[in-house]
Parts: C-alpha cells; structure tokens; sequence
C-alpha cells in the first residue's frame, strides 16, 4: 500500500525505513534499513531507536504492519497537516468480532447480533502521522506508545483523528 505513494517515509513495526522516495516510474527501487530494536523493547521503544533516521523530516508515517486497509495515505497527511497536531491516527469504526447475546435473569437470551457495529466507537486502526516532536513523549526503550505517549497527547490536545471507513482488517496472531 505504501509503495503506491511518491514521498513515503515509512516505519514499519518500528524495524523498517524507507528512506528513498518512491520513483514516479513505479519501479521497485527502494532503499530498506533493518533496525535491530529486540524482542523486550516496546513498541515506544521501537520507535524511539530510528529517531536519527527521521529528524531531517517534519513528519513520518508508522504503522504496526499487521493491518490490511485501502486507507488514503495522502488524505491522511493533509488531515495531520491541517490539524497542527503532533499526531494523528487512524480510527475504524469498531465492530465486534464476536456475536453479542444479551441474557436476562433467567439466563434466556433476549437478544442476538452477530458482529455488531459499536455505534459512536471508533478503534486505533495502527495507522500514523508522527511530528518529530512525538519524541519528547516517549522516555526509553520501555515506553509503550499506545498507553503512555498517546494518552498524553490525547490530555494536552494534541492527538488528531483520521476516521476511515473503507477496507480494514487485523492480521494479528495468537
């Protein structure tokens, strides 16, 4: 999906960094640096260790790499450049990934639904816009990301929101 785009800066599960753009021709001439990060570093971490790969850039994109989607990239960026916000993520609307019962007292069901859609909820979709300022919130190698940079933001205003409601899909393992 990245490669379809001309000025990719990408971080893939905080290891790989394109750091060549994408030719106009659409050839597969792309320059790839593997980052040793560990396996007990966190993702926080993980990002912190390309920092001095990222800091001739205003901005880059992440992504955890484990999420399929046809999101627009190039939306995406104009959404973070015109909200002056250190980050900004994409949301998928949430939907369970189960059949939801609702059981009365008399443990009957009342209620079935399979795989609802969450009215209103939205889930971090594992896609990013990262200023280079997103590195005065991460401490070290054991920060995590989501729970600790991105709930910091999220108190001093400065996490924006790009709702995408086309394909998504986790790829995650057990």
């Amino acid at each position: 999906m990245y490669r379809d785009y001309t000025y990719i800066d990408d971080i893939v599960d905080g290891i790989y960094k394109l750091i060549n753009n994408y030719p106009d021709n659409k050839s597969e001439n792309w320059n790839i640096s593997l980052i040793e990060t560990g396996t007990s570093t966190s993702t926080g971490g993980r990002i912190c260790m390309i920092k001095d790969n990222l800091m001739n850039d205003d901005y880059f994109l992440l992504t955890y790499g484990d999420g399929l989607s046809d999101v627009k990239i190039p939306e995406v960026i104009n959404s973070h450049k015109k909200s002056g916000k250190l980050a900004t993520l994409v949301a998928i609307p949430h939907k369970s990934r189960f059949g939801v019962i609702k059981v009365d007292e008399n443990d009957k069901c009342v209620s079935f639904n399979e795989k609802i859609l969450d009215e209103g909820s939205w889930i971090n979709g594992g896609f990013f816009v990262l200023n280079n300022k997103i590195f005065d919130y991460i401490k070290n190698d054991q920060t995590i990301f989501e729970r600790d940079s991105l709930k910091k933001i999220t108190l001093k205003k400065q996490l924006n929101v790009y709702k995408h409601t086309g394909f998504w899909q986790p790829m995650d393992t057990l």
